[in-house]
């Protein structure tokens, strides 16, 4: 029995999408179909109910699917064993946000290219909420995001947690005492994006402060690059990690700011599906364990 074909199984099981399915392995849906139908054969079954729309899997189909998960995963874990990282190829889709790109993502590719260098990468920046539904979706295999994820064989790894600041360009004539909020509500507010729990968690400043929602203007933005290129030209002040502002910051370009008012830690998370076939994605989820705990020691003593 060929273990590709269980892996397809798998895919299509998951998916309930020969095309999907297909794209997902980077292959054809005839390819896909094919192995399905031989598979079936070898069995004697039938795995799935077919219609135009979707896919399903049979009574039958149910059955072989915990076998096929179980032989899937021996095998990987044999291979993992007796094997190295060298010897596993594939490709990994991975699903981050804009603050660990500022922060150690650089570091994390590295050290998969040293550790894995047979495993190509598609990266794709996108909001934690986005991120977070592509992972349920399976079109991302490993999200490093503010979680947790929420979800049917989902794994969360807590990573590192970013302490928020204040910020302002030097520029700006804000006097060095500590302000209150309201002394803050005559400039824009940069923030991440709405929906985002940094964005939630300014609002709730904002309520606490009894400043309401007209006298304060919140620019949002998905984007750290825009929002530290609008904090560096004056345009607003924001609250954001140092560990991202660490070469503005150094530059004097940027300055902090002493608020009686700050934003909750950010916790960001490594989350995948725990699928058998597929160490790769809980390889990575610990490469970036231990490098988020590095790069906080060394941040924590830069800045």
């Amino acid at each position: 029995m060929n273990l590709r074909f269980l892996e397809t199984f798998l895919w299509v099981a998951k998916l309930r999408s020969f095309s999907t399915a297909a794209e997902k392995l980077h292959t054809t849906q005839a390819a896909v179909s094919n192995r399905i139908a031989t598979l079936e054969r070898e069995l004697g079954i039938r795995l799935f109910e077919r219609d135009p729309r979707t896919v399903r899997l049979t009574p039958q189909g149910h059955t072989a699917l915990k076998r096929a998960e179980e032989i899937v995963r021996l095998t990987s874990e044999f291979r993992e064993c007796v094997g190295d990282g060298a010897r596993l190829r594939g490709q990994i889709t991975i699903g981050t946000v804009d603050t660990i790109v500022y922060a150690w993502l650089p570091l994390l590719i590295e050290q998969m290219g040293n550790r894995y260098p047979s495993v190509s990468l598609d990266l794709n920046v996108d909001t934690s909420l986005n991120i977070a539904r592509q992972l349920l979706e399976g079109t991302v295999d490993l999200g490093i995001l503010m979680g947790p994820v929420v979800g049917a064989d989902i794994r969360n790894l807590e990573i590192c947690r970013f302490e928020c600041e204040w910020f302002a360009a030097t520029k700006l004539a804000i006097p060095a005492e500590p302000l209150e909020l309201v002394d803050l509500v005559r400039f824009p507010i940069l923030a991440y994006s709405k929906g985002s729990q940094p964005h939630h968690a300014i609002q709730r400043l904002l309520e606490a402060a009894g400043i309401a929602t007209d006298e304060a203007r919140i620019y949002n933005t998905n984007s750290i690059a825009t929002m530290i290129r609008l904090l560096c030209d004056g345009i607003g002040m924001t609250t954001l990690p140092p560990a991202v502002v660490r070469e503005p910051l150094a530059a004097g370009l940027i300055r902090r700011v002493a608020v009686n008012a700050r934003i909750p830690p950010l916790h960001f998370h490594a989350a995948y599906a725990d699928r058998p076939g597929n160490p790769i994605p809980a390889a990575i989820a610990g490469m970036a364990a231990e490098i988020a705990a590095d790069f906080q020691a060394f941040a924590d003593r830069m800045l």
